[in-house]
């Protein structure tokens, strides 16, 4: 459980963050989304001590960031920022295993972890372990630097922007990739974006800054059902709220029995991704599948009906 108590960072007088207070529960993600200025990399460099607090106190599973010196603090803390931060003379297997050598571990078990992570990224170790960053495409690059930030299995994994640099596509996969393994590994992960889509897109919880303020903390349904100030709304939007809600919808919720032609859905994707396969299709309906099995098909019907009842 990551407690932050009334943080605040004071520059020149002004508060960059002033007195935030929230919890993030272990094994979720928590998006802090906010506009450029806000004060949301301020407050995930504090919880590192990137940057010292003027005031207020961050806990980590009940001991204060304050008791342990900062060097060593950041080792138990993964971090990966926008544009993936590898050594680039170092191989693929040797940027991972960064903070594990720091750790003493042995050479076998930083093998072992190198080879698990890449694994759970989709990269054979075979192939990859021994490449250089230049060898990689962008996404690559960002996979193994979340894979670096994972590699000692630290208590948190702060991450700022890490998928700014990426085009819409890969994005959108690496998006995946990292929901995918947060559950997997039991990952605790606090991530900064200003990107409200990325925010409903990964968070358990999504925190929205405005001028150094907290203005609202909740889960992405809570925040785009019932946006708490003017800012709030405007972040999500007034043409993209109803997909905004569809896509917190999983499609298992509507599935029915019946055939449909096409390409399958998975159960666990949700009413957002099941409209745009019908829209850019044609179709009046889509397959879903779980576990590669056929286990009935949405509708286009039932797609509008629940997005107007959640309207």
């Amino acid at each position: 459980m990551i407690e932050i108590d009334r943080i605040t960072k004071v520059y020149d007088g002004v508060p960059a963050v002033d007195a935030v207070t929230m919890t993030a529960e272990s094994g979720t993600i928590t998006v802090i989304v906010g506009t450029s200025g806000s004060g949301k990399t301020t407050l995930l460099r504090m919880i590192n001590r990137l940057e010292e607090p003027t005031s207020g106190e961050v806990r980590i599973n009940g001991e204060s960031t304050l008791a342990t010196k900062p060097h060593l603090l950041r080792r138990r803390i993964g971090y990966a920022i926008q544009g993936h931060g590898l050594f680039p003379h170092h191989t693929v297997a040797r940027n991972i295993g960064a903070v594990p050598r720091l750790l003493n571990w042995p050479k076998d078990r930083i093998q072992a972890r190198v080879d698990e992570l890449l694994t759970l990224f989709s990269m054979n170790p075979a192939e990859f372990r021994d490449r250089f960053p230049a060898e990689l495409s962008g996404g690559q690059q960002q996979r193994v630097g979340v894979a670096r930030a994972l590699a000692s299995r630290p208590d948190l994994l702060l991450m700022d922007e890490p998928f700014g640099a990426l085009d819409p596509i890969i994005r959108a996969r690496a998006q995946d990739d990292l929901r995918r393994i947060q559950r997997a590994l039991g990952s605790t992960i606090m991530l900064v974006t200003h990107d409200m889509e990325e925010a409903i897109r990964l968070g358990d919880r999504v925190a929205v800054m405005d001028g150094g303020h907290l203005v609202q903390y909740g889960t992405p349904a809570e925040i785009v059902a019932n946006p708490a100030t003017p800012f709030v709304a405007d972040m999500i939007g007034d043409v993209e709220r109803p997909l905004r809600l569809l896509s917190l919808v999983p499609v298992s919720e509507v599935v029915e029995n019946g055939e449909a032609p096409g390409s399958a859905l998975p159960a666990e994707g949700n009413l957002r991704d099941a409209l745009s396969a019908c829209l850019w299709t044609g179709r009046t309906a889509v397959p879903v599948e779980r576990d590669g099995a056929i286990v009935g098909r949405v509708t286009l019907d039932a797609i509008r009906s629940r997005a107007e009842l959640r309207a």
